[in-house]
């Protein structure tokens, strides 16, 4: 959905939710009202391969809510789950009673009820929502959404922004040939999301040249990612506290998520082409991944593989030269299951999955035109090739080096054990 440009309450440069829309509201005597719906939903996580999950207003997660500083909002509520539910509004300031814990600040909200929440959005800044009820089942089943209040004036730690995207990192674990998560998983998921997409059904952050982008990114999942960005350097300007001190900030490529955690991060697009965007863990840029698969390079499996395939006729190899052979494989997967690694690039497979996007950056990109502007056409003598002339002989490594502890020179003492039994007369220490 593109960017929703507020039409009543004050004004702001609203953001783009990756793969995502932005909640619409009324205006109510002065009060900026929303509606929130839970309830199981289905989400196509990539092209061919749906789940189902519970979520809100019909996707997972939910939509972006955007208010501003100083707003008052209220927030209707309605459950439409299978069992209780309630909101919990991470990161804000608000009264204890709003802050939607059940049973600490407020009854569950039972299936078929409407609750409603109000409160003044008092700070700026990126936040996000989920249950605080059967947390465990419920945000593994993809309950939750991200949430932006914006600065009522200018304001000394943010700064204006031509672009500005935000995505929730969320994590499932969806058998093969399935369609429900697995909601006791605690460590082993098999598939790492973007607003609950995994590449290569993510979309691409498509910007023009020179524009000042934002990215806002929250993490629901049970593990830390690291955040990797190609071709330019970043500030971290933001966490869930609010915008960071300027005296705090410095230049990387890649920012730690925690878990619970918010990170904003701020760069110019200064640098034409197509820019890798995931992060940095490598498996998680895999989808549909088995934890239990066994090292096989470098084993030959040529002959055992035909007689086997005389019993199993679409057995195939896994990992005898490495795993980008999946990438090509016409083997047969369950139904409704994403390919451990895909992608099609302009030189060919891209072999990537998971959370993996692209970040585009065009001279002729319009501003605010947030469609996707195709390959990037390189210039000629950019792009890297094939060499076929001399080669002189690379050096190779020769020697393992020294030891910061070398182990004595001295010959070993042998060591005589003697073992003396206790006399049964005398007490034994």
């Amino acid at each position: 959905m593109p960017p929703l440009v507020p039409n009543t309450g004050r004004s702001y440069n609203p953001v783009v939710t990756l793969n995502g829309w932005t909640l619409p509201w009324r205006m109510n005597n002065g009060v900026k009202e929303f509606h929130l719906v839970a309830e199981p939903v289905v989400r196509e996580m990539a092209p061919g391969f749906k789940a189902h999950l519970w979520g809100y207003n019909g996707q997972s997660p939910g939509p972006t809510i955007e208010v501003v500083e100083g707003d008052r909002v209220r927030i209707f509520v309605t459950n439409k789950l299978p069992e209780h539910t309630s909101i919990h509004w991470h990161g804000q300031r608000l009264p204890s009673g709003m802050d939607g814990v059940a049973g600490l600040t407020q009854p569950a909200i039972q299936p078929g009820k409407t609750f409603v929440y109000e409160f003044v959005a008092r700070r700026p800044g990126t936040f996000m929502y989920h249950p605080h009820a059967d947390e465990m089942t419920q945000m593994a089943m993809g309950m939750m959404g991200f949430w932006v209040t914006h600065p009522k004036a200018k304001h000394p730690l943010i700064d204006d922004v031509n672009r500005d995207f935000c995505f929730l990192l969320n994590a499932y674990d969806i058998d093969p040939g399935s369609y429900t998560p697995k909601i006791m998983t605690m460590l082993d998921f098999n598939l790492w999301s973007w607003n609950s997409r995994i590449f290569p059904g993510i979309d691409s952050l498509n910007v023009r040249l020179n524009d000042k982008v934002r990215i806002r990114i929250g993490n629901l999942t049970m593990t830390n990612h690291p955040i990797h960005l190609h071709g330019h350097e970043f500030l971290v300007t933001g966490t869930d506290g609010g915008p960071t001190p300027k005296s705090t900030r410095w230049y990387e490529v890649t920012t730690d998520v925690a878990v619970g955690q918010m990170r904003q991060i701020e760069f110019l697009a200064d640098e034409e082409g197509d820019w890798a965007f995931h992060c940095h863990k490598s498996h998680h840029t895999m989808n549909a991944m088995g934890h239990n698969v066994p090292t096989l390079i470098g084993v030959d499996h040529r002959g055992i593989a035909k007689k086997i395939n005389s019993l199993i006729p679409d057995y195939m190899v896994m990992g005898e030269r490495g795993m980008a052979d999946m990438t090509e494989m016409e083997m047969p997967i369950p139904d409704n299951t994403a390919p451990m690694m895909t992608g099609e690039g302009p030189f060919g497979s891209v072999e990537m999955g998971g959370m993996f996007s692209v970040l585009k950056v065009r001279r002729d990109q319009k501003s605010g035109d947030y469609s996707n502007p195709g390959w990037f056409k390189h210039p000629e003598g950019t792009v890297a090739h094939e060499y076929t002339g001399p080669l002189a002989e690379p050096a190779r490594f020769k020697s393992e080096g020294g030891q910061s502890m070398p182990r004595s020179q001295k010959p070993l003492t042998p060591t005589e054990v003697k073992v003396r039994k206790p006399s049964g007369g005398h007490d034994n220490h």
